[in-house]
């Protein structure tokens, strides 16, 4: 979202337009933002075998999928639900992997029906995996490599006391599978978790990945996960791609002169594709002045987009509305019957009741993380794609709300 004289843009649409348009609250993603960033990811990484999986968790719209799938990457999900999204969306399966975590073992094997890629990331599952498979369908291990970084403490997923993959300390176990059902390892997988920063977190994973990568002679392929650093406020330092690109493309290039043949190198970027394609629209219901603090009351809230709740993420606000308006400080809150602070302490344009807000990066874990809570509706999803703002989820209903339950009559 690009300010314009006096109006904010997204690729040359007024953008209060398309909120007349579709009305608020809106989530609205621009396809050019998507693009710019897989050709960034592609370009740092230029010089290896790349194959990109977005972590659609973080994104579903299957209009988005379709995108990401003529940009020609592959899907990274973590329920058969995303795997069946992506194939609608028109991957084949052998372009999705799917990363479950303490799933039922059925969703494992629906998944391997589908014919899509599986990722195995403890040793009962490896272990049953081995009993009905044996050597007939392949699967990547998820390894846990005691790294500790990324932003939140809730996002950080390689450390010690994670919940997700295989610690080091159990590659003997897993050896012990391996033989004795003839499995076939054909990959091999760390996510340390997200908004990681420094380049020398990736090089600290790949090098715990190079050197159990010796120990499986069948690997196609090593996926060092993803977690690459966005910028949320003005200044904010993100990952170096290049820097990042000319280093572990190296180490990478290095080690499979080692293993002796040439493997793939995989992401399952999320946020790093989607989170600046997406603002959510918001209206100010009411300026609510207080002794001490001045709230603008929106059409929105924790049920909409509950990172800043969840996260304490910072997303940065604009009043689209009157972009030439005196600085003012505000709380921005939303209406659901929580304290759902979406920003506090705000320096922005004056706002005015029924003036459109607009949260910025709020393109990844936004819809996906929304619900009905406080029994309101979900909002619409549009996509601006070579100029037009095309709906690609219509605003839920009182319908919506009622589906599936069932009135009794006592």
């Amino acid at each position: 979202m690009q300010l314009s004289g006096q109006q904010y843009q997204i690729q040359g649409l007024n953008v209060l337009d398309i909120c007349q348009q579709f009305g608020t609250p809106l989530y609205v993603y621009d396809a050019d933002v998507i693009i710019r960033q897989i050709n960034n990811l592609k370009s740092a990484f230029n010089t290896v075998p790349l194959r990109i999986k977005f972590a659609c968790k973080a994104l579903t719209n299957i209009s988005v999928l379709k995108l990401m799938q003529t940009q020609g990457i592959g899907i990274d999900a973590v329920s058969v639900a995303e795997a069946r999204q992506a194939l609608l969306a028109g991957f084949k399966p052998k372009d999705i992997t799917f990363t479950s975590n303490g799933v039922d073992f059925s969703e494992i094997q629906e998944a391997v029906e589908l014919g899509v890629s599986i990722n195995v990331d403890n040793l009962p599952t490896l272990e049953l995996f081995g009993k009905i498979f044996g050597n007939t369908v392949p699967c990547c291990i998820r390894l846990k490599p005691n790294i500790r970084a990324g932003g939140n403490a809730k996002i950080q997923v390689g450390h010690e006391h994670s919940k997700f993959g295989i610690p080091l300390a159990q590659l003997p176990d897993v050896h012990t599978l391996v033989t004795k059902y003839n499995i076939v390892i054909n990959g091999l997988h760390i996510h340390t978790g997200s908004d990681i920063l420094d380049p020398e977190a990736f090089i600290q994973g790949a090098n715990v990945l190079f050197t159990v990568a010796k120990e499986f002679p069948d690997l196609a392929f090593i996926d060092f996960g993803g977690g690459f650093k966005v910028g949320y406020k003005k200044g904010d330092k993100t990952t170096n791609m290049p820097d990042l690109g000319e280093k572990l493309s190296a180490a990478f290039k290095e080690f499979c002169k080692d293993y002796g043949r040439e493997l793939e190198m995989w992401f399952e970027p999320g946020k790093y594709l989607v989170s600046e394609c997406g603002v959510l629209f918001v209206k100010a219901n009411q300026v609510k002045q207080t002794p001490s603090i001045t709230f603008v009351q929106v059409n929105s809230g924790l049920n909409h987009l509950i990172r800043p709740m969840m996260y304490d993420a910072y997303h940065e606000i604009v009043n689209v509305s009157n972009p030439a308006g005196e600085l003012k400080t505000y709380d921005v809150v939303g209406y659901i019957c929580e304290t759902d602070t979406l920003g506090s302490d705000r320096q922005l344009n004056e706002v005015r009741a029924d003036d459109v807000l607009a949260l910025l990066n709020a393109g990844a874990y936004g819809f996906t993380m929304s619900s009905q809570y406080n029994a309101r509706f979900r909002p619409a999803e549009v996509l601006v794609y070579k100029g037009e703002a095309r709906l690609i989820r219509e605003r839920e209903t009182m319908e919506d709300i009622l589906r599936n339950q069932i009135l009794l009559d006592f």
